[in-house]
């Protein structure tokens, strides 16, 4: 039989040098599409950690040979392998072959094959003067087969799987070592895994004819299919291009009236980083301006230099004294503001809360051992209605992690929290129906006068984002959905049951939505960024996992977007031309952003000037593209879902769009 060869790579066309990456290893990618840049080939790396120094990989030359060398000394996320992977999800019986060499015999590399992201697949690895083959998945590695090998770091061994079916054998050097069957992935990616200094090369895979026939004809099929769900969808069209000018930033933008037009506005704030890293960001300059770019008024001076942090910044609009016109709350030069929306001068002021408690009692992200500031440094804002008014104007302000001031709307203190984590952004909602909202806030529930409730039994880490809702429809009661890094997603009722709790790795993000309309009730969406970054899950209502997959992309917002008016939502991944835009509940790209050079580092979901249907903002510290549906949904006027109120913006909030009807 005739063998094709789907994809041969011996890393000749790399400059020898370190593998794309982030140099700083930061978080930069929980919600900015922030690829590595440098030539990666058909490769990308999965793998964040900022416990990493340097690169993961490096590509050097030995003789005429390329070689792509693992960097990774330990597994600092024990779950976590260092994979850098390529291929298509279609493959399924292949073989796979490459040049390995084990330069610490001790340590773990070879082979991964039937790749479903890098939590997931099967691999081939040298070991400690053994050969084992491993099925990982998720927290569980089974050793599948182990088979003693005299393995000599000074040689290079040709390692080779054939994939057929379940049913799986290995060879080195030519040589049958041993076989093996399970049945649990049945098609997948491949990928090199380097656990420790290891060097591949040459690295082939292939397939009978008669096996590409039937990929050929799946991929047709695929792609067939993917025509046809894209055609049912308007496609994005430029609504808006607003030049940035030297005010433009990261993810930390409002949109809102400031003016009393009736047109929303855009509020961009710039920060400087302060002592350390991302541990005291402080907003030095607040622009504000209209949708052609106009400078509307301006606190601060603009520095390009300060578009980014890792963060929030405490900054919004809303009508915080309900005389019809919104106001910008911030703090800025530790004062808490009230601001006049229109001119942005100062209507109210206090100072931020003196920092006073022993440094035991501050939850992790104080560095030197001590707190900076006698006054503490403020990480965001919320709008709450805690004192029961019409509608929320209370302001919660909060440090990162460890505690929480309130004010009412006129700054006058109401009260303090701090006990347990606080993670990033607590969400606060009337639960019990008494006209005043509770507070999720890391593992806790909170009355509106400020005492717990009840406490989840989970051990550590700290919360990223939560949502409320009605997510499973058959329970009479709301569920309430979190993501906690290492501890996973989890689901539990309002009364403080966990109900399902499932370790994926660092859960990053949370939305809900009503992704898959042929099935009942509402969907959840997840995703990974901390160790095995970018893996996207599908859960129903009840925490089942329906399906997951790897874009290979980070900065994967999974943001539900009302794009049709019809009921069903769309997930915003990021700006990515190739790998972004608009996915359904099954994983399918159905809008595709077009390539006229927008930028693809943020993105957000809007409504503008009172139109029920969402657009998508996309921009960079540079520009800023604004887009719309490229023809009219009829079929869309009057459907108006709850979703995430404009005036309580954030970097660390679970998206939903729950119905009205």
């Amino acid at each position: 039989m005739r063998i094709i060869t789907l994809q041969k790579e011996d890393f000749q066309d790399f400059k020898v040098g370190a593998f794309p990456y982030d140099p700083e290893h930061s978080a930069m990618g929980e919600f900015h599409h922030y690829p590595p840049q440098g030539y990666r080939g058909n490769w990308y790396s999965p793998i964040a950690d900022y416990n990493l120094k340097g690169p993961m990989w490096l590509i050097i030359k030995e003789g005429n040979k390329k070689i792509m060398e693992s960097q990774v000394m330990e597994r600092t996320r024990p779950w976590a392998w260092n994979v850098l992977v390529t291929g298509e999800e279609l493959w399924c019986n292949y073989t796979l072959e490459a040049q390995v060499k084990m330069l610490n015999t001790t340590m773990q590399g070879g082979l991964a094959f039937r790749y479903q992201n890098s939590r997931c697949f099967y691999a081939i690895c040298f070991e400690n003067q053994q050969l084992k083959a491993i099925k990982k998945s998720h927290t569980e590695e089974i050793e599948l087969v182990t088979q003693s090998f005299n393995c000599d770091f000074n040689k290079w061994y040709h390692l080779k799987v054939v994939c057929h079916e379940a049913q799986f054998s290995t060879y080195v050097d030519g040589k049958l070592v041993f076989q093996f069957k399970d049945p649990t992935f049945s098609n997948g990616r491949i990928a090199i895994c380097g656990n420790g200094p290891i060097g591949f090369t040459d690295v082939l895979v292939s397939c009978y004819d008669q096996d590409y026939k039937l990929l050929q004809k799946k991929s047709q099929e695929l792609n067939k299919e993917l025509e046809y769900e894209r055609m049912k969808y308007p496609q994005p069209k430029l609504w808006k291009r607003i030049n940035l000018k030297d005010f433009g930033t990261g993810r930390n933008v409002r949109i809102g009236d400031l003016t009393g037009s009736g047109i929303e506005n855009i509020l961009l704030a710039q920060c400087q980083k302060r002592i350390f890293k991302d541990r005291y960001g402080s907003i030095s300059c607040l622009t504000a301006i209209d949708l052609a770019g106009n400078v509307i008024w301006q606190l601060g001076e603009p520095n390009p230099d300060n578009a980014f942090i890792t963060a929030d910044l405490p900054f919004q609009i809303v009508d915080v004294d309900l005389d019809g016109q919104n106001e910008v709350i911030v703090v800025m030069d530790f004062k808490l503001l009230i601001l006049e929306g229109k001119t942005g001068k100062i209507k109210k002021s206090i100072d931020t809360p003196l920092s006073e408690e022993p440094l035991e009692t501050l939850y992790s992200g104080v560095p030197f051992d001590r707190y900076a500031f006698n006054r503490v440094n403020i990480d965001c804002i919320r709008i709450c209605n805690f004192t029961g008014k019409a509608k929320p104007t209370d302001i919660l302000i909060k440090d990162r992690y460890s505690r929480i001031w309130v004010y009412d709307n006129q700054l006058h203190f109401l009260w303090k929290y701090h006990d347990g984590i606080t993670g990033h952004f607590p969400l606060t909602k009337d639960i019990n129906a008494d006209g005043k909202e509770e507070m999720v806030v890391g593992y806790n529930l909170v009355n509106a006068q400020g005492n717990k409730i009840w406490t989840l039994p989970v051990a550590s880490d700290h919360t990223d984002e939560i949502i409320v809702g009605p997510l499973d429809t058959e329970r009479e009661e709301e569920l309430i959905g979190i993501v906690s890094g290492d501890e996973g997603f989890m689901l539990c009722d309002l009364k403080g049951n966990l109900l399902v709790k499932a370790l994926i790795g660092h859960a990053q993000r949370i939305s809900a939505g009503n992704y898959r309309p042929s099935d009942k009730g509402y969907e959840i969406a997840v995703t990974t960024y901390w160790g095995s970054q970018g893996i996207i899950f599908i859960y129903n209502g009840k925490g089942e996992l329906l399906f997951s997959f790897e874009p290979g992309t980070n900065g994967n917002l999974i943001t539900p977007v009302d794009w049709t008016g019809t009921g069903q939502d769309l997930i915003l991944l990021n700006g990515n031309v190739a790998k972004g835009g608009l996915i359904d509940g099954y994983g399918r790209q159905v809008v595709v952003f077009p390539n006229d050079g927008h930028p693809e580092l943020c993105a957000e979901v809007v409504q503008f000037n009172g139109n029920q249907l969402d657009k998508i903002v996309l921009w960079d510290q540079f520009e800023m593209f604004i887009y719309t549906q490229d023809k009219n949904v009829e079929s869309g006027q009057g459907y108006d879902p709850e979703k995430y109120p404009q005036y309580n913006g954030s970097n660390y909030r679970g998206e939903y769009s729950f119905s009205n009807k």
